[in-house]
């Protein structure tokens, strides 16, 4: 399966997943809703946000998982894309990483592979940036690639980009 079609499955079952977590919480009143400020310090769109906003540190939190993962992103050395890691710490059993390589895709759609073994594909990330956030978390669905289950997670920016 091609990694455009692979990512249009996901798409649909991000779709899937925010809108059923939309129907369980109501949205605030209309008059306590406040507008995200659309400027170049504060993007509301993946599309809006400038590719090394995503270099940095990251915390993961994926459904169903235990733990937080720690995820370092830095500039992909070969296309305008990004390159880093993720760490599972899970208490009683050694640190876990893998390697993560992606970008935003055309309709502002952050989207990873992750890899454990360096070799194959482990997981696929597919997320979307939260407009009130300022390009500081996405949203989206994690597909663990050994048993193509879907599972959504919230990625949160907690420090600047490291050498």
């Amino acid at each position: 399966m091609t990694k455009r079609l692979r990512l249009a499955g996901i798409a649909a079952a991000a779709s899937v997943l925010a809108a059923a977590a939309a129907a369980q919480t109501a949205p605030p009143p209309a008059a306590t809703r406040t507008p995200a400020p659309a400027s170049a310090d504060c993007p509301a769109r993946g599309t809006e946000l400038p590719l090394p906003r995503l270099f940095g540190q990251w915390e993961a939190r994926i459904e169903g998982t235990e733990g937080v993962a720690k995820v370092k992103l830095n500039q992909h050395p070969d296309y305008a894309g990004v390159r880093g890691t993720i760490t599972r710490a899970v208490p009683g059993k050694p640190d876990s990483v893998g390697q993560l390589a992606g970008d935003i895709d055309d309709d502002g759609m952050l989207s990873l592979d992750e890899s454990l073994d360096g070799r194959g594909i482990s997981g696929v990330w597919l997320g979307e940036l939260q407009p009130a956030s300022c390009g500081r978390q996405w949203k989206g669905v994690w597909r663990n690639a050994a048993d193509e289950s879907l599972k959504p997670f919230v990625l949160d920016k907690t420090g600047p980009a490291t050498p």
